[in-house]
């Protein structure tokens, strides 16, 4: 009896879309293009004569019929992917570990320290992906997941491994133009925030007593690292996480104009699923990080 199958590509992206309700998360899950998934969407939902997808502004969510059309092809991709692994996988996708880790420490804190994790294994490809979201909302089945801590989450391994502290940093050359020998100084600055973390400054000026203090001016940015780069550009004094300015610090690019106090911070933590827990690459990462958050 002949086998009536559908595109097995668009069946693909079809998959990918449902399970992870967007079209663009399914290309990167994919590896390739937004277009590519929409168009091979397009192909399956004419193959079938139905539509697959109530499109919206940035979601899309599966029609009634296609709800129950992926429950019964879910399982199946599962299925393929176990015996294939019986099978062995490509070489070039068993050495690759999936980080996922937020915005800012990777720019300040990871990138600059993965040619050492390469050098000293240079069989292991390290694929980072950035996201400030919580642990719990992440789609993607990612190998090691960096996040603040510690915190507890069911069918998850947590280990610390760098701690930090705020308090304000700023370039060297904005403290020759306009000093800054006390907090009450701070009021001829421009004070630099993140819409994020809304209450580093107040808490800063609380803990200095000076709570009612107005800067000369204020800007606020939408990532930390942008209020970060502000401040060693000469543009106003930022509240630096410590263990993300340390580089800066040791550069004389940023420099703390108060010796304290510090605000208290969460750690940053491994988060690793149970199932992954053997997993030789990850224990080689995780224990890296540890040793670099040791040095910091």
């Amino acid at each position: 009896m002949k086998r009536i199958l559908p595109p097995l590509n668009a069946l693909r992206a079809f998959e990918a879309a449902g399970r992870l309700g967007s079209f663009k998360e399914a290309a990167a899950a994919l590896h390739v293009t937004h277009g590519a998934v929409s168009q091979h969407v397009r192909l399956l939902e004419a193959w079938l004569g139905a539509s697959l997808f109530e499109r919206h502004n940035r979601r899309v969510t599966l029609t009634p019929a296609a709800r129950a059309y992926l429950e019964q092809i879910g399982p199946l991709f599962e299925q393929l992917a176990q015996a294939t692994a019986q099978y062995g996988v490509p070489e070039a996708l068993s050495r690759t570990l999936s980080v996922n880790a937020p915005a800012t420490f990777t720019l300040r804190w990871l990138v600059p320290r993965l040619a050492k994790f390469r050098a000293g294994h240079p069989d292991v490809e390290v694929n980072v992906e950035t996201s400030n979201g919580p642990l719990e909302s992440l789609k993607e089945n990612y190998d090691v997941i960096i996040r603040g801590g510690p915190d507890t989450f069911y069918g998850y391994a947590m280990r610390p491994f760098l701690s930090e502290e705020r308090l304000p940093v700023c370039s060297p050359a904005l403290l020759e133009r306009v000093p800054l020998r006390a907090p009450g100084d701070l009021r001829h600055h421009t004070l630099l925030h993140t819409s994020s973390l809304p209450r580093l400054w107040p808490d800063w000026l609380a803990s200095v007593r000076m709570p009612a203090l107005r800067p000369a001016a204020s800007l606020t940015f939408d990532h930390f690292y942008l209020s970060l780069q502000a401040a060693v550009d000469g543009i106003g004094i930022a509240m630096g996480p410590t263990a993300l300015v340390a580089d800066d610090l040791a550069a004389g690019r940023l420099v703390t104009p108060f010796t304290g106090p510090r605000l208290a911070s969460r750690s940053y933590c491994t988060y690793v699923a149970d199932a992954k827990s053997g997993d030789e690459r990850v224990a080689l990462f995780r224990s890296w990080l540890e040793s670099e958050g040791m040095d910091a």
